[in-house]
């Protein structure tokens, strides 16, 4: 575990060069991510894509930096962040899927790509 949070630091001080993101707290970021990697790899499964296992080993990877700089207490906190990211993603994966309006479709899948790529820009992988 200790090799895990060294790592967890050290991504730490690169993270300023990544993308925006709407929070500049670290685990916020990393939980989020975490919770969109999480809704990226059931919508792939849902539709029997064969990325689904590369998001599900991306998702192992932003879930072992949650768990590398989390502290007990803040796992309630964590936990909401993840399943409202999880919640935010699929509701943009769902309407670039299954929307009959092909601009606002075109609009969601934009939008889900650059969060999504924006968190697989923080794994070294």
């Amino acid at each position: 575990m200790s090799s895990l949070r060294t790592i967890g630091f050290c991504l730490l001080a690169v993270l300023p060069a990544a993308p925006a993101f709407a929070s500049e707290d670290p685990l916020r970021t990393f939980a989020d991510c975490a919770g969109r990697l999480s809704a990226q790899m059931e919508h792939q499964w849902l539709l029997s894509d064969p990325n689904a296992d590369r998001t599900e080993a991306q998702r192992a990877a932003m879930l072992s930096l949650v768990d590398a700089i989390m502290v007990p207490e803040q796992g309630r906190d964590v936990l909401n962040w993840r399943i409202a990211s999880k919640q935010a993603h699929a509701v943009l994966l769902t309407r670039a899927t299954f929307n009959d309006d092909a601009e606002d479709a075109s609009w969601a899948l934009e939008r889900a790509e650059s969060h999504l790529a924006a968190c697989t820009g923080l794994l070294l992988s």
